[in-house]
Parts: structure tokens; C-alpha cells; sequence
């Protein structure tokens, strides 16, 4: 089953305990901008009026990702309960990914300024952990249980009824953002406003650029197929060519009687 994290914005009190603990226990180095999770905050409205958003900001593993498509080492792929895994062993620090991502997550890891040598990072939704039946790290870090980890499915239904709640006291812009957006994230957020007041597209679209690609790796291709053939049929002319020449050899050498 399809695994998931609902993040309940509404809970959240920016204490900043789910970066702190992604940080340590991933490895994460330090001081070089690098995370795998980061709390943002977004101000609306001018003083004395002005609104605080709280969001964490990592990968949102999308059913539809366009980092998974562009990867040409396949670093990048879905694990069997729909998050989107990184193998850095494969990353050759192409940056496609932080490129194309709709949600600009992806980072590189510069460790070659001349050569251009990089990996990339991104959350890895705890990965050896959930394999053991654990929660992620940030999800157990929570003090205030603004982040659930679980069944997608399960997640969806437990979003949906606090959405509920959260109109029914009057805030009418509540909603629940990742059911279907790309196809499903496998991020889900419980959100008081509209996605871009937390920084989050209001519709994010599926780049066009890897349908581009997918279109040339075809032609790519095709182009190489006929040059395969082309190849095996100068081949075969070229074995006629010598054969024939090798028989009229023959013929010149052999005695007339």
C-alpha cells in the first residue's frame, strides 16, 4: 500500500524540530545550504495586518515526476509504495532534476567548481527506516503532531475530515493539497489558504521539457535503428563487393587449358 505524510499547517509552530532531526540523522552537511527538509515562513498582508504561513519544505514525491523522467542515470525512480527514491551513487550531478522539478526542491552538492562535479540531494522520505515499518524521522520528531506518516489512502480520508472541521468554524478557504495534484503526492497538506500564500503552486503542471525528451530519446532512437541497419546493409554489399572480387581473382588465376 501506498505510503504518505499529511502535514497539518495548522498545527505547525514553526519550532523547527523536523529539520533539526532530518539533519542529523541523514547527515546532512553543514554549511552548505544544502537540506533535505527546511521550514519556510511566508508573510501576507502589510503591517499592522499581516499573516504568518508556516510550511515544511521538502521533496513531495508526485506520482507524476518530472525529476524521475529527466534522470538520465536513473538515480532518481519510484519505490514500490509510490515515494521517489535517490540513489546518489548513480546522481552524476546533471541538475535536470533541480530544473524541471515544479516545486524547485532538488539541490546540488558543487564539489568541483572547474570541473562542475555535483550530487544531487533531496528528502528520502527515510527510506531504510519505513523499509522496517518505522515512521520518517520528521514525523516522529513532531512535538505537536503536525505531521502523520501512514497509509496514503488512510491519510487522504483523516485530511479530508479536518478540512471539514476547519470550515465548519468558519475558515472557508481550507483544503487539502496533494490529493490529485501531479497525479498524487505522496506529500499531503492540510493548508488554511490558498497553496501560494505558502509558497506552493496553486496548480502545478508537468513541465514540458521531459515530453520533449521522451520525443527525441524516440526519434534518438529511430535515428539510431536506422543507422544500425544502414550499417549492416553496407556490411552485406561490402561482403558482396569482396566476395565477387575474390571469385574473378579466382578465375584470372586459374590455368587455361
Amino acid at each position: 500500500m501506498a505510503k504518505a505524510m499529511l502535514i497539518d499547517t495548522t498545527k505547525c509552530l514553526f519550532c523547527n524540530a523536523c529539520s533539526v532531526e532530518c539533519k542529523q540523522q541523514n547527515k546532512v552537511p553543514l554549511g552548505k545550504n544544502i537540506f533535505l527538509t527546511q521550514m519556510m515562513i511566508r508573510e501576507i498582508g502589510k503591517f499592522p495586518k499581516v499573516k504568518q504561513f508556516f510550511i515544511k519544505r521538502a521533496c513531495n514525491h508526485c506520482t507524476e515526476a518530472a525529476c524521475v523522467d529527466v534522470c538520465p542515470t536513473h538515480a532518481l525512480f519510484h519505490h514500490k509504495d509510490g515515494y521517489v527514491v535517490l540513489d546518489q551513487n548513480r546522481c552524476n550531478g546533471c541538475g535536470y532534476c533541480s530544473q524541471f522539478c515544479p516545486f524547485q526542491i532538488p539541490q546540488l552538492e558543487i564539489f568541483d567548481a572547474f570541473s562542475g562535479a555535483a550530487k544531487s540531494y533531496k528528502c528520502t522520505f527515510c527510506a531504510d527506516r519505513v523499509a522496517q515499518g518505522y515512521e520518517t524521522y520528521c514525523a516522529a520528531a513532531c512535538p505537536f503532531g503536525a505531521i502523520t506518516f501512514g497509509d496514503r489512502e488512510k491519510l487522504i480520508v483523516q485530511g479530508q475530515r479536518r478540512v471539514a472541521e476547519l470550515k465548519n468554524r468558519g475558515v472557508a478557504e481550507a483544503r487539502l493539497y496533494g490529493e490529485k495534484e501531479l497525479g498524487g503526492l505522496h506529500v499531503l497538506y492540510i493548508l488554511e489558504q490558498k497553496p501560494r500564500y505558502y509558497g506552493l503552486p496553486d496548480n502545478p503542471q508537468y513541465p514540458v521539457i521531459p515530453k520533449v525528451l521522451d520525443v527525441v530519446k524516440i526519434l534518438g532512437y529511430a535515428a539510431l535503428g536506422v543507422t544500425v541497419v544502414g550499417l549492416g546493409v553496407n556490411w552485406i554489399i561490402a561482403r558482396r563487393n569482396i566476395r565477387a572480387e575474390e571469385s574473378i581473382e579466382k578465375k584470372e588465376e586459374k590455368p587455361h587449358e
